[in-house]
């Protein structure tokens, strides 16, 4: 099955997993982009061979253009974030993945929609943060959005009997619990980033391992999935799944409950937002059942954990409000991992901003600009 995807965000965590799969089943890589790592994005060129390559930091942008002057065959690049949205809109692939990390990614997946690309989308902060904005041009143009974390996958896959998703009537969604599961308010004073940094399961980036440890990543998995599947907070129960091997359930109207398991590998749900609606053989190895001999099933505790119960008031409040806790989350992650503030203060901050305004109504992507500069204000003011 001949495929041709263009991968923003190539160099992070999602990236190189899904060039895996690429390498596996033979797709074309039309285009890359990266932020600042180089030396990855140059072997993944010599590589691939993508047509386009975008990269948003301007001193990396340099660098790789001076490594790559004089070759052959070397890629068009792509200055900038301009640049990274010109390479969503190309026409030349027929998906588009966006495993960008942040807000930053948000611009870029309406470019692909808006462009008429199927969406293959690993980047939850272009739902949370610009939800209707996303789901009414996925409608407007009549493309896929096609979700990628392992947790929206399943449910996606849990759902594909279209008949008995429309009685879907509760989603479980799972989470591993992070590093610090079970751990009062006073236990985690004191933790640092490199306690926050050993997650217990998964290898992922810096950002979205600290998100885990404060279950933020499930507040923000929350909110995706209430725009993806169109339930409200309150049919959304979140459950800890401490070996994540069931990665999330759904349940119907006569009670029936249907889960997604695998090993924890993000190849999968990858490679299934690529060939949807068909399965292919997978470089992931298989959930080995005579070996399973335990599966735990806990709560998630939103009281210690407050960025998990500041996403849930956001969602509630509507309009930017998760926008919101995005911004001060990403701003107060990005203080942490340089020793600035200690963990406690990540929730501190997000619940502060979700409570300091009312946060609803319709808002345009200018909208969404602002309020996340506001909210990184705040997180300023308030450290």
């Amino acid at each position: 099955m001949s495929k041709v995807i263009t991968l923003l965000g190539s160099t992070g965590s999602i990236g190189t997993q899904s060039l895996d799969v690429c390498r596996m089943h033979g797709y074309e890589v039309f285009g890359l982009s990266a932020n600042s790592s180089v030396d990855k994005l140059l072997a993944q060129i010599a590589e691939f061979h993508p047509k386009y390559v975008a990269v948003t930091d301007p001193a990396a942008f340099e660098k790789l253009s001076a490594a790559l002057a004089g070759q052959a065959n070397a890629p068009k690049l792509l200055k900038g974030a301009d640049g990274l949205r010109e390479l969503a809109t190309m026409d030349g692939a027929g998906t588009v993945l966006n495993a960008v990390v942040g807000i930053a990614g948000l611009d870029a997946s309406l470019a692909a929609i808006e462009s008429g690309h199927d969406l293959a989308l690993a980047n939850k902060e272009s739902l949370v943060t610009g939800g209707h904005l996303v789901t009414d041009a996925v409608r407007k143009n009549g493309v896929h959005l096609l979700p990628v974390d392992s947790e929206h996958s399943a449910i996606f896959q849990c759902l594909q009997d279209q008949h008995s998703a429309k009685t879907l009537e509760k989603i479980l969604l799972t989470a591993s619990g992070g590093p610090f599961y079970g751990m009062t308010t006073e236990e985690l004073r004191g933790k640092t980033k490199a306690d926050a940094l050993k997650h217990p399961n998964w290898n992922m980036g810096a950002k979205i391992t600290i998100d885990s440890a404060t279950l933020m990543n499930k507040g923000l998995e929350l909110i995706e999935a209430a725009w993806l599947f169109g339930l409200p907070e309150d049919k959304i129960q979140i459950v800890v799944q401490r070996e994540s091997i069931i990665h999330s359930a759904v349940q119907f109207a006569d009670h029936s409950v249907i889960a997604q398991l695998g090993v924890p590998d993000m190849r999968i749900p990858i490679q299934y937002a690529l060939t949807w609606p068909e399965r292919l053989p997978s470089p992931v190895p298989e959930l080995d059942f005579a070996a399973l001999t335990h599966l735990s099933i806990g709560t998630a505790d939103d009281e210690t954990f407050r960025c998990l119960k500041a996403c849930k008031k956001a969602i509630r409040k509507g309009g930017l409000a998760p926008c919101a806790a995005n911004g001060a989350n990403e701003a107060a992650v990005a203080h942490f991992l340089r020793d600035e503030i200690g963990f406690l203060d990540i929730g501190r901050l997000v619940e502060g901003i979700v409570d300091s305004d009312t946060f609803g109504g319709d808002y345009t992507l200018a909208d969404v600009h602002e309020c996340d500069r506001m909210a990184r204000a705040y997180v300023e003011a308030h450290i």
